[in-house]
């Protein structure tokens, strides 16, 4: 056996198995989403004299989501950082910061869907509002459900600190977190920017 056969190779181990499994569902995930942005492309202008997107949207409002979302992303990379250097301390910090922004910008698209409701534009009035909303139901569910990980994650983190386990499911997470992130760009761009222009 030659010398270098002797070690073990660092592509198999649970870890990189773990991620690249996660990155396949994320690949699922897009597909899932794809097929919603094109059925949103072939029914988005159809407002069957209702409210367009120039009446509905206020990109002010929006970019400002956007901004704090992208800000999301920035802390919970800073939150993977630390867990690799196992920091509790970091982690429990930039994590539970990526949650309170993830809980604005979910509070604030709640808002916005309200007032485009009250604006006349309910989900069942028009193939445009039926494949708005959803799209945008979709990527919120997703946004529910990673909020509720991070919480799900950080109570073992603070009651018995790093493990290889913890910082495999975080690693998770924050893929998870920035594929949505990738997601909402498409949104605020296609949805938004085109749709008011």
């Amino acid at each position: 056996m030659k010398a270098h056969e002797a070690y073990p190779d660092s592509h198999h181990d649970i870890y990189s198995k773990t991620v690249f499994g996660f990155w396949l569902y994320l690949l699922t995930d897009f597909m899932l989403f794809a097929t919603i942005f094109a059925a949103y492309a072939v029914l988005g202008g159809n407002t069957f004299g209702g409210p367009t997107q120039k009446d509905l949207f206020d990109l002010d409002y929006t970019t400002l989501q956007t901004f704090i979302l992208l800000f999301s992303t920035f802390t919970i990379s800073v939150g993977g950082v630390y867990a690799h250097r196992k920091s509790k301390g970091g982690v429990l910090t930039f994590f539970l910061l990526t949650f309170i922004l993830g809980f604005f910008f979910l509070g604030m698209e709640c808002h916005e869907l309200s007032h485009i409701v009250a604006a006349g534009s309910g989900w069942k009035e028009n193939a445009f509002a039926s494949s708005f909303f959803t799209l945008i139901g979709m990527f919120l569910l997703h946004v529910i459900f990673a909020l509720l990980w991070i919480i799900v994650l950080l109570i073992p983190v603070f009651s018995q600190g790093l493990s290889a386990i913890s910082i495999r499911r975080l690693t998770c997470l924050k893929m998870f977190w920035q594929f949505l992130n990738i997601v909402w760009m498409f949104i605020y761009t296609i949805v938004y920017l085109l749709g008011i222009v």
